[in-house]
């Protein structure tokens, strides 16, 4: 059974850091590509970080360089999301989303259920 976990979300003061986790089951995730989505209340969903298969090619939104890191554990299957200087800007729903590389035979994507970021005073 296929399944995406988020966790880490939490409420942090401005300029606070946060490390969410994209904890993976049922599925080769070591050949699969990661990314971070976020979604705050009234928005659409926007794309936040990304990392391939073997965490060689990695990509972010412009609002997040500097700030976020996203890295990966394979041999946990674990894909992490390091925040840091958060911004109330960045009060938002973080979806992991794993999905086949564009060289994969076998296609497929998946989504976790979403953690609550909150960046307040």
């Amino acid at each position: 059974q296929v399944q995406l976990v988020e966790s880490g979300g939490a409420l942090v003061q401005p300029g606070g850091s946060l490390r969410l986790s994209c904890e993976s089951s049922g599925f080769t995730f070591t050949v699969s590509s990661v990314s971070w989505y976020r979604q705050a209340p009234g928005k659409e969903r926007e794309f936040v970080a990304e990392i391939n298969s073997t965490g060689t090619i990695l990509n972010y939104a412009d609002s997040v360089k500097g700030r976020f890191t996203v890295s990966r554990d394979n041999a946990n299957n674990v894909v992490y999301l390091q925040m840091n200087n958060l911004k109330p800007e960045d009060t938002a729903v973080y979806y992991c989303n794993a999905r086949s590389e564009a060289w994969a035979i076998k296609k497929y994507s998946y989504w976790g259920q979403g953690t609550q970021v909150s960046v307040s005073s």
